[in-house]
C-alpha cells in the first residue's frame, strides 16, 4: 500500500515535469511564430495549450484524491500542496505562450515585431525557454542550489525587459502605436512567464528545505537538506 503511495507521489512530479517541458517548448514555438510570421506555428502553440491545462487537471484530481485517503503529513504533505502551486504556475506559463502565439496570429501576415527588436524578442524566448528547462531541471533533482541560481538567471529577462522600454521610450520610434503596444504586451508575456518559471524553482526549495527561498542562502540550503 505505501509503495503505491509513493508511486502516486512521484507520478505528480512526474505530471509536473510534463507541465514543464510542455510550456518551454511552446514558448521557443511561439517565439518562432511570432519572429517569422508563422500562422501554422502559431495556431499549433495555441492548440497544443488544451494538452497542458488537461494535465493540470489531471495533476490536481490527483493530489486532490491522495490528500483524502492518505492524509499526507510533513514532506508528503508539502509535496502534495506544493505540486499544486507549482501546477498553477505552469498552466499560466503555458497560457503566456499561448498570447504571444496569439498575437502572431492576430498580425497574420504581418509581424508584430519591428526588424531592429527581432534580436532582442529573439533572446527573451529562449532565455525564458532556458528558464522553463532549467526550472524542469530542479523539479527531477531537488537540487535547492540550482533553485536558488534561478531567480539570478532571471536578472538578465529583466534587463531584456527594460530593453525593450528604452526602445519605446525613444524619441526615434518610428514604428506608430499599434506595434508598440504590441512589443510592450511581448514583453510582459515573457517577462511574466521567466517569473513563473523563478517561482516553480522556489517552490521546490520550499518543498525540500521547509523554508521559502528568499529566507534561505545557497550554503544554508546545503546545510538544511543535509541536516534534513
Amino acid at each position: 500500500m505505501r509503495d503505491a503511495y509513493h508511486e502516486e507521489l512521484d507520478s505528480i512530479g512526474d505530471g509536473l515535469v510534463d507541465m514543464a517541458r510542455l510550456v518551454g517548448s511552446a514558448i521557443g514555438r511561439a517565439t518562432t511564430a511570432i519572429l517569422d510570421a508563422d500562422l501554422k506555428l502559431a495556431e499549433s502553440v495555441i492548440a497544443a495549450d488544451e494538452k497542458v491545462d488537461d494535465l493540470q487537471r489531471d495533476l490536481e484530481a490527483r493530489a486532490i484524491a491522495l490528500l483524502a485517503r492518505q492524509q499526507p503529513v510533513a514532506t508528503d504533505l508539502r509535496i502534495v500542496v506544493t505540486s499544486l502551486r507549482m501546477s498553477a504556475d505552469l498552466e499560466r506559463s503555458g497560457d503566456l505562450a499561448q498570447h504571444v502565439a496569439k498575437l502572431a496570429r492576430l498580425r497574420f501576415p504581418e509581424t508584430a515585431v519591428p526588424h531592429d527588436l527581432h534580436a532582442t524578442i529573439l533572446e527573451m524566448g529562449q532565455l525564458a525557454q532556458r528558464l522553463m528547462a532549467k526550472a524542469a531541471e530542479v523539479i527531477i533533482t531537488k537540487d535547492v542550489d540550482l533553485a536558488l541560481q534561478l531567480e539570478h538567471d532571471d536578472d538578465a529577462m529583466d534587463l531584456l525587459h527594460r530593453t525593450l522600454f528604452q526602445h519605446l521610450m525613444d524619441d526615434r520610434w518610428k514604428h506608430g502605436i499599434e506595434t508598440a503596444v504590441d512589443v510592450t504586451l511581448l514583453g510582459r508575456y515573457y517577462e511574466r512567464f521567466a517569473d513563473h518559471a523563478v517561482s516553480v524553482a522556489k517552490r521546490v526549495v520550499y518543498l525540500v528545505t521547509g523554508e521559502h527561498a528568499d529566507e534561505i542562502a545557497p550554503q544554508d540550503a546545503v546545510d538544511a537538506v543535509e541536516g534534513a
